[in-house]
């Protein structure tokens, strides 16, 4: 261990600057003094030049202060050679920084581009105006490469939150006499600000689930032939339009008994749904709001605040949550997240008379289903699909939207989407087709109804509900 003893002059305030230094995980305590001047030396002060210039404001103490000796003579740094000079110069001016909120308007601004964009291709497409679609599609790749290139500028590697998960593994493994080491990978893997600013919070409840209830105590291990030393392993990755976040842990496992168990004890299932449900299925009960497997509530677990909290956060981002579990062998939690909340390629479908948009990223595939295929499965109806029974969830009836008056067709055009680990059919009225589409929030008086992700506006100038399928589907 080093001690460091730093004079910072900064116009924030102590505990500002405490808590961006305790954020850097290699610092293990942190004590700030201020110092203060009189005002004859606040003018001398001012009147040295900057190099010059002695002990500023405020002092961090890093750990604990060095030898007085060593700090009493400062030494100047040595000169910089004139070619390193120059090449930071060069270096700083191929940089700018911006302010978030100048991003935020011009990713507005792209968003009503898109939206003048779809209305343009509508009104040539009802005109039936040929000549304008050469120009129309040079339009459409260069707003494509402007929406590109914005999305980018706003996009900020996971290390901005993975860069505060050592100092708690550190902490919270020694407060509960564990050995555990953190391996983390693809940190340089980047998301948009919004979705990094929102995801921080449900991480660090799922590292603390993997300490607590995850990962053994040391002499647990050595009986169960393990090493003493548990892993904790988060790795971040691109797939598709969407950034994977794993976090697994070489612990014991949930084991599904246990859950079964103090399901039944609270009430949570009943002796024949029990009977009914799988182990997987019985292990995401852990999902459930206010259920908690602790033993005794703690400072680290015990409230059955986290999991639910978890899940409920990723699937509001637009993102789906899932887990797996192998007793005795370690826990995977899986969560995927989409690179940007602003502006996504959607689905547009009808049902009734209403148009809704369904994001791509959650849609398989779509088919169509004949009226004589489709069977009743425990009072739920269903089909096959290539030898896989397929769960159909009629979108007009979830939604309280009367279908469009006229004959009844013998084939339903069915979208089927995957919200974790789940597949199920959705039948619609009309498959409308593609297109990228800005997403607008609702409001708070509207933002927590299920299955509504948010709104958006179309070519013709209309609104279209966003729907969210993991809340769909929890209906």
């Amino acid at each position: 261990a080093h001690d460091f003893l730093v004079y910072v002059s900064t116009h924030h305030k102590a505990e500002a600057l405490k808590d961006a230094v305790n954020r850097v995980s290699e610092v293990a305590s942190v004590e700030i003094r201020e110092l203060s001047a009189s005002p004859a030396e606040a003018a001398s002060e001012e009147a040295v030049p900057v190099a010059a210039q002695g002990p500023t404001p405020q002092e961090v103490s890093v750990s604990s202060p060095i030898h007085e000796e060593k700090t009493a003579s400062p030494k100047m740094p040595a000169a910089t050679p004139p070619q390193r000079k120059t090449e930071a110069a060069k270096k700083q001016s191929q940089t700018v920084r911006v302010d978030i909120g100048r991003l935020d308007k011009l990713m507005n601004l792209v968003g009503e581009l898109v939206i003048g964009r779809a209305r343009i291709e509508r009104l040539v497409q009802e005109a039936h105006l040929r000549e304008f679609d050469d120009p129309l599609s040079q339009l459409g790749r260069i707003s494509g490469d402007i929406q590109e290139l914005v999305t980018k500028l706003r996009m900020v590697p996971v290390s901005f939150i993975f860069e505060r998960f050592p100092r708690l593994v550190r902490d919270l493994s020694k407060t509960l006499g564990k050995e555990i080491e953190l391996v983390m990978e693809g940190q340089e893997t980047e998301l948009d600000r919004t979705v990094i600013d929102e995801i921080g919070e449900p991480m660090v409840h799922i590292i603390r689930n993997s300490i607590d209830h995850g990962i053994e105590k040391t002499e647990d291990r050595k009986k169960a032939g393990k090493p003493s030393k548990g892993i904790i392993k988060i790795s971040a990755y691109q797939e598709g339009s969407g950034v994977i976040i794993e976090v697994t842990d070489d612990g014991k496992g949930i084991d599904a008994a246990k859950v079964r168990a103090k399901a039944l004890a609270n009430g949570v299932i009943t002796e024949e749904e029990s009977a009914a449900m799988s182990d997987e299925e019985v292990v995401h009960l852990i999902f459930l709001p206010g259920f908690s497997m602790a033993e005794k509530i703690t400072d680290v677990s015990g409230r059955g605040v986290g999991m639910d909290a978890v899940k409920t956060k990723v699937e509001s981002l637009g993102g789906q949550f899932d887990i797996s579990t192998e007793l005795g062998v370690g826990t995977r939690v899986f969560v995927r997240l989409p690179l940007t909340l602003a502006i996504v390629l959607a689905l547009l479908i009808k049902v009734g008379e209403e148009t809704y948009a369904l994001p791509l990223e959650n849609v398989e595939e779509t088919i169509l289903v004949k009226k004589e295929n489709v069977k009743t499965v425990h009072g739920t109806p269903a089909t096959l699909l290539r030898g896989e029974v397929l769960t159909l969830c009629d979108l007009s009836k979830m939604l309280h939207t009367p279908r469009a008056s006229g004959e009844e067709n013998d084939e339903y055009p069915v979208v089927v989407v995957k919200t974790g680990k789940t597949r199920v059919g959705f039948i619609v009225d009309e498959l409308i087709g593609q297109q990228d589409i800005v997403i607008k929030s609702l409001g708070r008086f509207l933002s927590k109804i299920k299955g509504i992700a948010g709104a958006t506006i179309l070519g013709d100038g209309n609104v279209a509900l966003i729907l969210d399928v993991a809340g769909l589907h929890g209906r």
